[in-house]
């Protein structure tokens, strides 16, 4: 009896997943805090060196007793090494989310919603003179290099739709939609349920406007809303998208994010998070984080991808674009001289000579490496029914 009391204790240390266990004497217990998944039969009593094993490594000492014909398994491989994993892996980093949400509900929220009416409410026709038709304002996607701009951010828009492999009638978020071209786009090709969110009220405006403008209203709406403060009892996803919109979380609210986009999303569900990367941790460049982006932060590849355990998701696939914005910058920068003469009198040398400076002077940073732009698609827990290789990313 001592030996099954102590092989129940060493047992007991198995209480993630779940799982049987019968006996020698048939006695059957179960184990875990999930129902069964499979069950490991005992064919006989152990001895005590096999209890002293199961004690200080029940991974070796079930591999042992599997060996010499002590146990066996009944049920799916999988599960028992989906259990095993679950319980020999360290729990994920705890963070305190509540304290962080309360943090920013005591002022940095707002503070959020004025930085980003700082940058995208200058006036969407600021914006209309200098980006492409699609109102498009992130890297664009040059497939080849005779690309117009209005082209390439067509492209961007495909391809990263293309990633997600969007079936009919399934919902799509976008945090962070910009003036909406995405979302509708999505709708329109694949027909899904697509929701943007915004803090912009100019970009809310004009996609609303948009949205109206097709008839798609049945498929496609726009909420003014902070990503913190949609609901997931009330909203869940197939699939995630968020373009631009991770540089201006902060580094103190990563975490925040990406634990909100789990609770959005449905499990086994795709979540594409493009964001400009920083090659080295630095704080934001004090220039552009007084006159043009103020309250962000570029966080870097490693910091990124280290996070991402924490919340349950697994990343499929990372692609660097930071050729692409360099070139979408040239563009825009390019867009923008023809038309500055022209821009409304508000708009004065100083405001002109600033944003000139920011259009090319990014350009510069992309293209000598010291910031980069990438895609990452991932899935939140693991998905064994995607493709087997990433040749559908890429399909014409």
């Amino acid at each position: 009896m001592l030996k099954k009391a102590a092989l129940k204790a060493a047992l007991k240390l198995w209480n993630k997943g779940g799982f049987t266990v019968r006996f020698w004497d048939d006695e059957e217990v179960d184990y875990g805090s999930e129902q069964s998944s499979f069950k490991i039969i005992f064919h006989r009593e152990p001895n005590m060196s096999d209890i002293k094993d199961i004690s200080s490594n029940l991974v070796l000492a079930l591999g042992q007793a599997y060996m010499d014909g002590s146990i066996d398994f009944e049920g799916s491989l999988d599960a028992v090494i989906a259990t095993m994993f679950k319980n020999q892996t360290g729990d994920a980093k705890k963070y305190d989310l509540d304290g962080l949400r309360k943090k920013m509900f005591s002022g940095v929220e707002e503070i959020e919603k004025e930085n980003i009416h700082s940058h995208y409410d200058i006036g969407n026709d600021f914006y209309r003179k200098w980006l492409d038709s699609t109102m498009s304002y992130s890297c664009a996607y040059f497939k080849r290099p005779t690309d117009t701009l209005d082209e390439a951010q067509l492209h961007k828009i495909d391809h990263s739709l293309q990633k997600l492999l969007l079936r009919e009638n399934e919902t799509l978020l976008d945090i962070g939609c910009g003036w909406g071209w995405l979302i509708i786009r999505a709708a329109q090709k694949y027909g899904v349920n697509a929701t943007g969110i915004t803090l912009s009220e100019e970009q809310y405006a004009g996609a609303t406007a948009k949205i109206k403008e097709l008839g798609l209203e049945n498929k496609v709406k726009v909420i003014l809303l902070n990503y913190m403060d949609l609901d997931h009892k009330k909203y869940q996803f197939d699939k995630i998208i968020s373009i631009g919109m991770f540089e201006h979380v902060g580094k103190e609210f990563l975490p925040l994010y990406l634990n909100k986009a789990n609770t959005l999303l449905k499990d086994g569900g795709l979540f594409l998070l493009h964001s400009i990367m920083g090659f080295t941790e630095a704080p934001t460049n004090a220039w552009i984080k007084k006159y043009i982006f103020p309250g962000g932060y570029v966080p870097t590849v490693r910091e990124t991808v280290a996070l991402f355990p924490d919340f349950n998701f697994y990343l499929i696939h990372m692609e660097s674009l930071r050729r692409h914005y360099a070139r979408t910058l040239d563009e825009w920068y390019k867009n923008f001289i023809e038309c500055k003469d022209t821009l409304p009198e508000k708009y004065d040398d100083k405001f002109k000579r600033m944003w000139g400076l920011y259009l090319s002077g990014c350009a510069s940073a992309f293209r000598t490496g010291n910031i980069d732009v990438v895609q990452y698609v991932l899935s939140k827990g693991v998905n064994n029914k995607l493709p087997m290789t990433d040749e559908y990313m890429y399909e014409e």
